[in-house]
């Protein structure tokens, strides 16, 4: 059974930074492929960033694009997300997702495991 853990929320200052994580359990095969969305009251889960098997590939939402960074463990089971110069609008419930495959883009069709989310707060 797979399982994701995310951990690394809270409350930042606007322009701050903050470092998500994400620990996997369960991943059987070494095709998977993993991401983020967030999501707020107000707004459907959104894509954020994801990121291929190997770590080669990455792909990013336009509204998150030069200010975030995925990336991967040397394991493999571990997945970061770094946040700079972050907004009010960043504001959101992060999910840190897997999918059975080499590597996914933005749809959340795409992606079979999620874990249960951390919250991150930016306050202006």
């Amino acid at each position: 059974q797979v399982q994701l853990a995310e951990s690394g929320g809270g409350l930042v200052q606007v322009g701050g930074s903050l470092r998500l994580s994400c620990a996997a359990s369960g991943l059987d095969s070494r095709d998977d492929a993993m991401g983020w969305f967030r999501q707020t009251p107000v707004k459907e889960r959104e894509f954020v960033a994801s990121i291929s098997w190997h770590g080669a590939n990455t792909y990013y939402a336009d509204s998150v694009k030069d200010r975030f960074t995925i990336s991967r463990g040397n394991a493999k089971n571990t997945v970061y997300l770094q946040m700079d110069k972050l907004t009010p609008g960043d504001t959101a419930i992060y999910y840190c997702a897997a999918a059975d495959a080499d590597f996914a883009f933005g749809g959340r069709y795409e992606y079979d495991h999620w874990g249960q989310g951390t919250q991150v707060t930016v306050s202006s």
